[in-house]
């Protein structure tokens, strides 16, 4: 019980820290695709440990708002290069976060029927 504790307290860390750096990254504009996969691995470090029971459905909401936001963002304000970067560099994070609490959410539902 206590390791499952330290897991959510370290992937509760790891998104934080994850929404940190997807500020920093798109206010400084830092180059490469491996800034990229290291949000998206903490997008599914968080999706897979951090979001569980009652949680997942206010997650999904949210998750669902804050890609259309920052897709529909990203397009109408390409002009700002430093929005439009901390928009990709949020969905980086948050698209396999989603996704995988979906996932999950669907073997959740599907197992009660």
């Amino acid at each position: 019980m206590a390791r499952v504790k330290l897991l959510n307290v370290i992937s509760g860390w790891a998104f934080f820290l994850g929404v940190i750096l997807a500020i920093v990254f798109g206010v400084f504009r830092f180059p490469g695709s491996a800034w990229m996969i290291a949000l998206m691995a903490i997008g599914l470090l968080v999706g897979l440990v951090n979001v569980v029971g009652k949680e997942t459905m206010p997650f999904l909401l949210s998750g669902a708002v804050l890609i259309l936001a920052s897709g529909l963002g990203r397009n109408g304000l390409e002009s700002v290069a430093v929005v439009e970067n901390i928009f990709n560099a949020l969905l980086a994070i948050f698209v396999p976060a989603t996704v995988i609490v979906a996932i999950k959410n669907v073997f959740v539902m599907a197992k009660k029927r």
